[in-house]
């Protein structure tokens, strides 16, 4: 798995028109764009989760879990693209539709039972994702 980890003062994420998740303005939270890869697993995405989780890059060093800010985890098989050998990007490493799909829903289900408020995107959806990323703090984690 692949995760760019944005701390943000606001996110929110449009499908067909609609706001389907936020994280409302001025609060302070996560934005987790995710990619998930063809070794990856439910073990995988809950390490990841608690990663993420316990991550210290809010103001003063602190976690989404030292004071429960919300997180809005939308799926990005780009992520995953190779552009080493041409100007296309090949997306061969990223997992199918079948794998992805359970695999982001367990991310998710990880941070809530950990204690996260937690937003989501739509799988597979053309989506539009707007954020205002506070720093700018952008981290890159992979499982």
């Amino acid at each position: 798995m692949r995760a760019v980890v944005q701390r943000v003062t606001s996110a929110s994420v449009e499908v067909d028109g609609q706001i389907v998740a936020t994280i409302d303005p001025d609060t302070q939270g996560l934005l987790v764009l995710l990619g998930v890869g063809h070794d990856d697993d439910s073990a995988a995405a809950a390490a990841l989760a608690a990663k993420v989780w316990k991550l210290r890059i809010l103001d003063g060093e602190r976690s989404a879990s030292d004071v429960a800010a919300p997180i809005l985890v939308v799926s990005q098989f780009t992520l995953l693209a190779d552009t080493r050998k041409s100007r296309r990007p090949s997306w061969s490493a990223a997992a199918p539709r079948a794998v992805a799909e359970p695999l982001v829903d367990a991310f998710a289900d990880a941070l809530r039972g950990l204690g996260a408020d937690v937003a989501t995107g739509h799988f597979g959806a053309h989506m539009k994702v707007a954020s205002v990323n506070d720093g700018p703090v952008t981290l890159l984690l992979e499982s």
